[in-house]
């Protein structure tokens, strides 16, 4: 992960002093398909090829398995960096064939496209997974994730995702500037690594969009935490697709608003 230190002016009721601040770094990667773009995402440098990875899969432009030849190439002039994917284009999914070709900003990586998902096609995670999390084990996991935010500690402007397992155990945790971005690096690590089936807590940093429970649910994780609130949009596709969402998850707090079955105290 990366940040830069920066000048500032601090304000603080009736004086006013400069601070030397760490900012999270915020830079464009273009991702390219066989040397077609495809789209622009601003992101924090580290853990590209997870990241492409990920958004590869979340976006249904790839679902198979197989680790793909993913090339990287900067532009020193413009401060920009390029990945191109090699996929056979046999197997592309709907995702890239209705691609928008957009810009994604890293607050906001549903930018640019006309319409939401629609979700009668899905099948409920609940006729998948029905695993139990006790909500004391919940808090600690919630702790776990605070601990792997280093580039937050140190610029207090980047964003967090962290995957469990069925045992309870981390098996990954990403940072980024963007929430979705954190997420698609995490789902990425566990594609790369063959562990997606093995995931069965994600827990998120900030709110809870509708994208970050369309993530969720394509990567089939049930159940779903955020430091933050969801919105009305999340709640309504979580209940629908069978995702547990947990939000305001700090100080041993949390409030469930779909699917309490899977959650014990």
């Amino acid at each position: 992960m990366e940040f830069d230190n920066y000048k500032g002016k601090k304000f603080c009721n009736n004086t006013s002093f400069f601070v030397d601040d760490n900012l999270t770094v915020e830079k464009p990667l273009q991702i390219t398909i066989n040397n077609q773009t495809f789209s622009i995402t601003m992101r924090t440098p580290g853990h590209d090829e997870d990241l492409v990875r990920g958004l590869l899969y979340t976006e249904d432009i790839y679902r198979g398995e197989e680790n793909l030849p993913i090339q990287f190439t900067d532009n020193i002039e413009k401060n920009t960096s390029n990945a191109n994917v090699v996929i056979n284009e046999a197997l592309l999914g709907l995702g890239y064939k209705n691609s928008r070709n957009l810009l994604s900003i890293s607050s906001c990586g549903i930018c640019g496209q006309k319409e939401l998902a629609d979700t009668s096609q899905y099948t409920s995670i609940t006729d998948i997974k029905e695993d139990v999390l006790d909500i004391k084990t919940f808090y600690k996991m919630v702790d776990v994730m605070r601990k792997r935010q280093p580039t937050f500690h140190q610029s207090g402007g980047s964003h967090a995702a962290a995957v469990f397992s069925e045992d309870n155990i981390l098996l990954c945790a990403r940072e980024d500037i963007g929430r979705h971005n954190a997420v698609d690096k995490v789902i990425g690590f566990l594609i790369n690594n063959k562990k997606i089936k093995k995931a069965k807590c994600i827990i998120v940093s900030g709110r809870i969009s509708y994208e970050i429970v369309s993530k969720i649910f394509a990567a089939k994780i049930p159940i779903l935490g955020a430091v933050s609130a969801p919105s009305t949009l999340s709640v309504d596709f979580a209940k629908e697709l069978g995702v547990t969402l947990l939000g305001f998850c700090r100080e041993n707090k949390a409030t469930c608003y779909s699917h309490p079955q899977r959650i014990k105290n």
